[in-house]
């Protein structure tokens, strides 16, 4: 069982009796594309109210219409993100946030080594061809959406745009030793993109398109188990696909 804690910025999942395999969960890091905030690529907020009984969490920021639900499970945790448009602007089918998923980063919390990837070889998405590694800090964009994101999107060197899309809302990182697997996946994805200074993995929720007052719900996972990249992607495909 993944027993979850709260930390500043979110909740924190550990596997019994393995706190040196502590992932986090920060709630949430940035827009996309209009949602929340206007703009392309915007700062998140953090989130002011957190609850955690009996394993299960709420994170909730009621201004902004953000409410997102984690269970611990077996094998990491149930994700249900509530998002409500807020503001006065229809936010267009692109719009996303991103939560970011990460190791750890001192002197904030204690650090997780058995999940860096400073050489980035070990952290994975899913690409029309298979699992494919996420080698630079270049954003992989859902194929879906491509053709709307390349007509609205003129980031800065700092975010280039990979021409690899991908085709699935799953991110995942083997451990040091290969034998442990950590995950983030969603059932409606932006993009996928990470090696950030918090060694993050970041997985975009797309929220869009979503009228000012409308709602959309979107399901989600934590993975966290003893395990390959190809363990997670068929947990990932049972769940999602």
């Amino acid at each position: 069982m993944i027993t979850l804690n709260k930390w500043r910025r979110g909740f924190s999942f550990a596997p019994e009796g393995r706190n040196d395999l502590t992932m986090y969960l920060w709630f949430y890091e940035w827009n996309m594309f209009e949602a929340v905030h206007p703009g392309q690529h915007t700062g998140g907020d953090h989130v002011p109210q957190k609850t955690l009984n009996d394993n299960a969490g709420v994170l909730e920021h009621p201004d902004l219409g953000l409410c997102l639900n984690v269970t611990g499970s077996e094998n990491g945790a149930d994700l249900l993100l509530s998002i409500t448009n807020k503001t006065d602007r229809t936010w267009p089918e692109i719009a996303a946030i991103i939560p970011c998923f990460n190791p750890g980063k001192q002197p904030e919390v204690a650090e997780t080594r058995a999940f860096f990837d400073d050489d980035h070889e070990r952290t994975w998405f899913l690409a029309e061809e298979g699992l494919v590694s996420l080698i630079r800090r270049d954003i992989h964009y859902n194929h879906t959406f491509r053709s709307a994101i390349d007509t609205e999107t003129a980031w800065s060197d700092k975010w280039p745009t990979s021409p690899t899309n991908a085709t699935g809302g799953i991110l995942m990182r083997e451990s040091t030793d290969r034998t442990w697997v950590a995950g983030i996946a969603w059932a409606d994805f932006l993009s996928v993109q990470g090696h950030n200074p918090w060694r993050c993995m970041h997985q975009s929720i797309r929220a869009g398109a979503l009228a000012p007052e409308e709602t959309a719900t979107i399901r989600g996972k934590i993975y966290l188990f003893e395990g390959t990249r190809h363990d997670c992607i068929e947990k990932f495909k049972s769940d999602f696909i």
